[in-house]
């Protein structure tokens, strides 16, 4: 792992073919252990891995307390201004946007309104706060056209497997669970899997992802 002069987390090679920028979710930094776990297993598979956060984890970090996420326009500037300095650098190269929770939400967000990027990871999708099933975070999902791989706990409080399967997502919406996973994918003791089980399986399935997608 390295860190750049804009203070981003760089794993995998450098002279990837391929990018997966990665977004922080609502709560953790980006070099949070699940975020240090993830983006290592991707990198280790050839893929170039840039982590970088959102303007109020900045800040987090600056303060030394906790700040609250940035209203959705600034997170989604914020997000896009990361995906042109990724496309400046390497034209040409394969790119992808996820991000774990709110960071995959935003990614998703943007994934129609960008050219050149392949396609969009979302790694524990906030369908609706948890306890509020009816405030659904679905609509840009229902009418998606760009590739879009959401993988999801299957006791996710955020969208549980037996609300999920009900919605109506766009055919280029691809739901993957993960057995027994919570928000964080960390499964029951009951259920025989491990953490580290879970998250590999997650890694597994977001290079299969991209590899189904990239070009050339």
């Amino acid at each position: 792992m390295t860190r750049d002069d804009g203070a981003r987390l760089i794993n995998g090679p450098e002279t990837a073919n391929t990018t997966l920028l990665l977004a922080h979710g609502a709560g953790a930094p980006m070099d949070s252990p699940w975020m240090n776990t993830v983006a290592e297993g991707i990198g280790n598979c050839g893929v170039r891995v840039v982590r970088f956060e959102f303007p109020y984890m900045q800040r987090s970090r600056e303060l030394g307390r906790r700040c609250g996420p940035d209203r959705l326009p600034k997170l989604l500037d914020a997000y896009r201004e990361e995906v042109i300095r990724e496309q400046q650098r390497q034209e040409g190269a394969n790119l992808f946007i996820a991000g774990k929770s709110l960071g995959g939400r935003i990614a998703s967000l943007l994934i129609d309104t960008l050219s050149d990027v392949q396609g969009c990871l979302c790694l524990g999708y906030p369908f609706h706060p948890p306890g509020q099933p009816e405030s659904l975070r679905t609509d840009h999902l229902e009418v998606m056209h760009s590739p879009c791989l959401i993988l999801q706990g299957e006791r996710d409080s955020f969208g549980r497997r037996e609300e999920v399967e009900r919605y109506p997502l766009a055919a280029s919406v691809e739901l993957t669970w993960l057995q027994s996973g919570d928000h964080s994918f960390k499964p029951t003791k009951a259920s025989g899997l491990t953490e580290s089980d879970n998250l590999q399986a997650a890694i597994d399935h977001c290079q299969n992802f991209m590899t189904h997608h990239q070009r050339g």
